[in-house]
């Protein structure tokens, strides 16, 4: 249980954090990096829809993983939902946009492509589920949703740490478009198959 809230307030952290930088290059012109001032000035529709859209739902999803605050106030919860879900389809849409321009070349376009996809799939798969009545598998899709939202905390660390690594930017930018999201996704996929099969073994259900 202690291991399971420090890891909780670890990722609410990074996930606030990651969120307040994003609205801030947004709003600042200053604290933008060469490559994203070049993306507000080319595509600057898809910039702001990508950066707040995604700060929102980084900020928003964190809240929604604590099962205490879920279970306390599920009115509150179903509402920030659809805050969620309609800050993924504005961050979503928008990467899809941005992907096929993406620094360095094919394969960190492909990959960001393939992100934002499975980002806006998994979401509408959880509304699917929930409209459905069926709230375990609800559940399933929203944590693999918030593990591909997560991707924008994984890139942060990571291209830091390329840099640090002295790993040329050429060649760490394509692996971490792959890299930031999919070993998230893995480990949604076995937290989900963990779940399911503690809740069928004897007395746990």
């Amino acid at each position: 249980m202690l291991l399971r809230r420090f890891a909780w307030c670890l990722m609410a952290l990074l996930a606030f954090a990651v969120a307040g930088y994003a609205i801030a290059i947004s709003l600042v012109d200053d604290l933008r990096m060469p490559l994203v001032r070049q993306l507000f000035e080319l595509r600057p529709w898809s910039a702001w829809g990508h950066f707040l859209g995604g700060a929102v739902a980084i900020a928003v999803g964190a809240l929604q993983t604590h099962t205490g605050l879920r279970n306390r106030w599920p009115g509150l919860h179903r509402w920030m939902g659809r805050v969620y879900v309609v800050a993924v389809a504005a961050g979503g849409l928008a990467a899809l946009a941005m992907a096929p321009h993406a620094s360095t070349g094919a394969v960190a376009a492909f990959g960001f492509g393939a992100l934002a996809v499975c980002w806006l799939g998994s979401t509408a798969l959880a509304v699917i589920a929930i409209r459905q009545g069926r709230v375990a598998d609800h559940r399933d899709w929203m944590l693999r949703s918030y593990a591909l939202t997560l991707a924008a905390v994984t890139l942060r660390l990571y291209l830091p740490a390329s840099q640090i690594a002295g790993i040329s930017f050429l060649i760490a930018y394509p692996a971490i478009a792959w890299l930031c999201w999919v070993p998230n996704l893995l480990v949604a996929e076995w937290m989900t198959r963990t779940r399911h099969a503690r809740t069928m073994l004897p007395g746990t259900a």
